[in-house]
């Protein structure tokens, strides 16, 4: 059974998914603060959070800052909620680490398939894939899930991680962007596929030397992305 953390300071809110998850059949634990959520994430197994932005003492970016800092919860699927729907609250939140985004009022049955969607792709993780790979000063782990630059730790979100192990399994190959979010995203997108630009902006920040000039991943201009297969 999955344990999934709802963390909002309105208590209808905690109820209404409380109820519906766990119909899904998740366990959930609720927390109507930023603190307790922290402590649950610090006592508990969590498999995924649903995240308030807007709370009283801590904000969701600022609880999303301290779960991806944190060695033990930094590859942890986070969806942020938000009565916000400025784009520039998505990317804000999309560049912090989150996986998803979805914006109040919202449907309740939407959700619950955002959900199973990111365990989904959770689940289909290989854990008996042990190869790394190494190109230029970037150094990836699929096994442990983990990516290095000059020998220095770089936290990936769980979506980027998985888009970069996208490019790197199809290199050579040009992905589209309704490909990707197929395979990432693993359902319909509203299809929005700036979400794949920007996720591929964050990739390029974190591992490009200048990501106005990517030598890794590359743009084909009016298709989509490419992995340089040159780059090894």
């Amino acid at each position: 059974m999955k344990n999934i953390l709802i963390v909002d300071d309105e208590q209808h809110i905690l109820e209404l998914l409380k109820f519906n998850l766990r119909k899904e059949g998740y366990n959930t634990f609720e927390a109507d603060s930023g603190v307790q959520a922290l402590e649950i994430l610090k006592n508990s197994k969590v498999d995924l959070v649903i995240l308030d932005i807007m709370m009283s003492d801590k904000d969701g970016y600022e609880i999303l800052k301290e779960i991806r800092f944190n060695r033990d919860t930094k590859n942890l699927p986070v969806i942020l909620l938000s009565a916000k729907s400025e784009e520039i609250d998505k990317i804000l939140g999309l560049e912090l680490g989150a996986d998803d985004y979805i914006t109040k009022p919202f449907s309740v049955k939407e959700l619950v398939v955002r959900v199973k969607a990111l365990l989904r792709r959770v689940e289909s993780l290989k854990p008996e894939v042990e190869d790394k790979v190494k190109f230029g000063d970037v150094e990836v782990d699929f096994s442990k899930r983990t990516v290095k630059k000059n020998n220095q730790d770089v936290s990936l979100s769980f979506k980027e991680f998985e888009l970069l192990k996208l490019l790197i399994e199809n290199k050579g190959r040009v992905l589209d962007r309704d490909f990707i979010l197929q395979r990432v995203w693993g359902y319909e997108f509203d299809g929005d596929t700036r979400t794949v630009d920007v996720h591929i902006r964050f990739l390029r920040r974190k591992l490009e030397d200048d990501e106005k000039n990517p030598r890794y991943i590359e743009t084909v201009r009016g298709v989509g992305y490419r992995f340089n297969e040159r780059s090894e």
